[in-house]
C-alpha cells in the first residue's frame, strides 16, 4: 500500500509542476526533455545490476519501451498544455479517467467479465470526461476546448494498458528500474530530436530555470512510474482495484489543490463530472 500512496503523491505533483511551469514562464517542451534525461539517469542509478546495452536491445520488451517513449513525450506535452489552458482539474480527470481503457482491454484480452454494471460505468466515465472538461463561458468552437482532454484521455489509457501488459508478460521483478529508464531514454532521444528541428528553424534560449524545472519534474515522473510498477507487483492487490484507487485519489487531490493553490474556477457542471467520474470508476471496480 505504501507504493500506491507514493505513486499517487508523485502523480499529483506532476500536475502541480506543469501549472508552475506556466506561472514561471518555463517552456514545457524543453523542460519535458530535461525531465526524461533526469528520469533515465534515476532509473539507471536504481538498477542493482550492471547495465548491459546489448541485453536491453535484445530484450522482449524493447519495442514496447520504444513505443511508450513516443507516447510519453506526446502525452506529457498534451498534459502540460491541458493543465495550463483547461486547468488542473480537467487535466487530472481526463488523464485518470483513462482507467476505462485498460478495463475494456482486460475484457477482450484477459476474458474478464463485462456485465451491465461495468458497461454502465464505462458510459458514465465518457460523460464525466465531457462534463468535467466543458467550460460554459467558452465562445467559438466548443470542440476545440475538448480536443486536448480527449487526446489526454486516450493517450493516458493506452499508456496504462501497455505498462500493465508488458509488466505482466515480459518484465522480471528486478527489471522495473531498467525498463523505466529505457522508456525515459527513448522519450529523451525523441524530445531532443524535436528540439533540434525547432532550433534549426528558429534558434531559442535554454535558461537555467528550464533545466531546474525539468530536473524536478524528471525525479517526480520517474518515481510515479516506478512506484506504480512496484504496486502492480503486489500479489494481494488486483490491478483493476489498484488503478481505481490510484486514479480516484489523484482526481480528488488534484481538484482540491487546484481550488486551494491556483484558485481554479469549477462550475456546477464540472463538479457533476467529477462526481460521475468517481461513481463510474467505483462501479467498474465493484463489478
Amino acid at each position: 500500500m505504501i507504493y500506491l500512496l507514493l505513486s499517487i503523491t508523485a502523480s499529483t505533483l506532476i500536475f502541480i509542476i506543469f501549472k508552475l511551469f506556466d506561472k514561471y514562464n518555463i517552456n514545457a517542451l524543453q523542460a519535458i526533455v530535461v525531465n526524461y534525461f533526469t528520469a533515465c539517469l534515476f532509473g539507471i542509478w536504481s538498477y542493482d545490476a550492471p547495465v548491459k546495452v546489448g541485453e536491453i536491445l535484445e530484450s522482449e520488451w524493447i519495442y514496447g519501451a520504444l513505443a511508450l517513449g513516443f507516447l510519453f513525450i506526446a502525452v506529457f506535452n498534451i498534459m502540460a498544455i491541458t493543465a495550463q489552458r483547461n486547468g488542473l482539474t480537467v487535466a487530472s480527470v481526463a488523464t485518470k479517467m483513462s482507467v476505462i481503457i485498460p478495463v475494456i482491454f482486460g475484457v477482450y484480452v484477459y476474458n474478464e467479465s463485462a456485465g451491465f454494471q461495468k458497461i454502465a460505468g464505462i458510459i458514465l466515465a465518457l460523460i464525466a470526461v465531457y462534463l468535467t472538461s466543458a467550460k460554459p463561458k467558452i465562445t467559438g468552437n466548443v470542440s476545440k476546448g475538448l480536443l486536448l482532454p480527449i487526446l489526454l484521455f486516450f493517450g493516458g489509457g493506452i499508456i496504462d494498458t501497455s505498462i500493465k501488459y508488458i509488466e505482466t508478460r515480459y518484465l522480471a521483478e528486478n527489471g522495473i528500474p531498467i525498463f523505466s529508464a529505457t522508456i525515459f531514454g527513448f522519450a529523451f532521444i525523441i524530445g531532443v530530436t524535436i528540439l533540434i528541428i525547432k532550433m534549426i528553424k528558429k534558434p531559442f534560449r535554454f535558461p537555467l530555470k528550464t533545466i531546474l524545472g525539468g530536473a524536478v519534474l524528471g525525479i517526480t515522473n520517474y518515481f510515479s512510474i516506478y512506484y506504480l510498477l512496484k504496486a502492480l507487483n503486489h500479489e494481494n492487490l488486483e490491478s483493476s482495484t489498484l488503478f481505481t484507487i490510484n486514479n480516484v485519489a489523484i482526481i480528488m487531490v488534484s481538484t482540491l489543490l487546484g481550488l486551494w493553490i491556483f484558485k481554479e474556477q469549477v462550475s456546477k457542471m464540472n463538479w457533476l463530472g467529477i462526481v460521475l467520474a468517481i461513481i463510474s470508476i467505483l462501479l467498474i471496480t465493484l463489478a
